[in-house]
């Protein structure tokens, strides 16, 4: 082992988490209903595949763009040959133009401030090498996205220190979450370099409002320090309320022309809006120039093919098509979630209000024995072992109530959605009557504690310290699991 890299031989890359775990159990079984009837849904994995019958009939039409001619002649040579790693000119400009149909043309943006990444993991990587150094720290709102752990911290050394958000007010982000958890990164000697959030949420599919911009805006302004805002999932809000951006957040209170306008930055991806995560296109946008070079640098690491940068351009500037497609996705993103939600609800189960994203954020807490990470596990388990169903556990997104899980619906068809709904169905069916209600009265019981968790909170007492680290998830092996089911049959 001394002659391979540190980097190489540890162990923080989070592949261990329940989040990845779960990934691995699908791909030993996954479901399919010809062949593998049996096998586990995947509903642990946030893509869009409810629209591509849209955009393989919209190739078919434009063939040049699919076999790389320009008015129907070759220009394979032209894009087979190197290219600059700043990208195509027409391709940031019609991304920048998509970038602002989103957001309802109430912004716009320069593709001279757009940086082309191999996605939205490459975007915010570039983005911590950019903005702090090894041992520095970024606050994020929990519960966050489980590959943070990964592509924030992994390889550049940054650290990630929670902003403890609760159910108590829908998860939303508070001033009293925030300044804590700047405190715990002062505690522990840290420098806090900026805050990341991503808008609309992942996990909990909703959108920031406007007075938790503003107030995450009047932070990073007071403390001098950077805002992230990932908004790949932009284009996946199906209802009301609509999505702001950070950006005009900031246009509208005129700090167009102050500092705090180069600290502000934006991660964009086509993985979410236009279901093409295998095309690998995100985006960083910044008003900082030197962030803008320093990124177009690292670039180099991770581009986008010359291919695909001209495929996306001719499909991304057909505005009928664009316009078309993202009015249906809502249509379908909005029915999949409300036939998942019902769903759920007659099982006894209820979600966090949603108006966007590819997942719900399901309550399961009734379904614990005890307030624990452990016993979230234990359910955990139990869904994937025996349900048949891989869901991400709110522990491995660092939610500090245990019991929440992310439940993904976009990525199946109508028929695998209703079985996976039947299969939870059946499994709190067999739970029993008298169980269910002891469960339930152990969750009526812990509501005094996460009440009292939230008062520690707001009271902004030292006690939460040592509250949060009680609360630390409880990952198990694959080996301890499957000992842990041999001995439950």
């Amino acid at each position: 082992m001394g002659l391979l890299s540190r980097k190489a031989t540890c162990n923080t890359h989070g592949q261990d988490s329940s989040y990845f775990l779960g990934w691995q159990e699908y791909e030993k079984n996954p479901y399919n209903e010809v062949n593998n009837p049996t096998g586990i849904i995947q509903m642990g994995l946030a893509e869009n595949q409810l629209c591509l019958d849209l955009l393989e009939p919209w190739l078919m039409k434009n063939p040049d763009a699919l076999g790389l001619k320009r008015d129907g002649i070759s220009i394979f040579k032209e894009l087979a040959l190197f290219q600059d790693y700043n990208g195509f000119p027409a391709f940031k400009r019609a991304l920048v133009d998509f970038m602002g149909e989103i957001r309802g043309n109430k912004v716009s943006f320069d593709p001279n401030h757009v940086v082309l990444t191999a996605g939205a993991t490459s975007a915010n990587e570039t983005l911590m090498f950019c903005l702090a150094d090894q041992g520095d720290a970024f606050l994020l709102p929990t519960p966050y996205y489980p590959g943070f752990d990964r592509d924030l911290r992994w390889r550049t050394g940054v650290e990630i220190v929670p902003i403890h958000c609760t159910s108590s007010n829908g998860f939303k982000v508070t001033l009293p979450a925030i300044e804590q958890a700047y405190r715990q990164a002062q505690k522990r000697k840290l420098r806090v370099k900026g805050v990341l959030i991503t808008n609309p949420s992942n996990p909990l599919g909703t959108t920031m409002a406007r007075d938790e911009l503003d107030l995450l805006i009047n932070f990073i302004e007071d403390k001098q320090i950077h805002l992230i805002s990932d908004e790949i999932y932009s284009g996946t809000v199906f209802t009301s309320p609509s999505f702001v951006s950070v950006m005009e957040v900031l246009k509208d209170r005129n700090l167009d022309q102050t500092q705090v306008w180069e600290r502000v930055h934006i991660v964009y991806s086509l993985s979410k809006d236009l279901g093409l995560p295998g095309f690998r296109v995100g985006a960083i946008y910044s008003n900082d120039p030197v962030v803008v070079s320093a990124a177009t640098k690292m670039s180099s690491f991770g581009l986008v093919s010359s291919q695909t940068q001209y495929l996306l351009s001719a499909m991304l500037l057909d505005k009928k098509f664009t316009k078309e497609y993202m009015s249906e996705n809502h249509k379908r993103l909005q029915k999949q979630q409300k036939d998942l939600v019902s769903g759920l609800e007659k099982a006894g189960i209820r979600c966090l209000d949603s108006n966007a994203g590819l997942f719900c954020w399901v309550d399961m807490r009734h379904l614990l024995k005890s307030n624990t990470f452990e016993a979230e596990m234990e359910l955990w388990q139990k869904i994937v072992y025996h349900v048949k169903i891989n869901i991400s556990p709110g522990s491995s997104c660092h939610c500090i109530e245990p019991g929440w899980f992310r439940v993904c619906f976009a990525n199946m068809s109508e028929s695998t959605l209703k079985l996976a709904i039947q299969r939870l169905k059946s499994f709190v069916s067999s739970i029993g009557h008298q169980e269910l209600k002891s469960l339930r009265r152990i969750a009526r019981n812990n509501w005094v504690f996460r009440l009292s968790l939230q008062s520690f909170y707001d009271r902004e007492q030292d006690t939460t310290t040592k509250v949060s680290f009680s609360y630390r998830p409880h990952f198990m092996s694959l080996s301890n699991i499957a000992a842990t089911l041999d001995a439950a049959a």
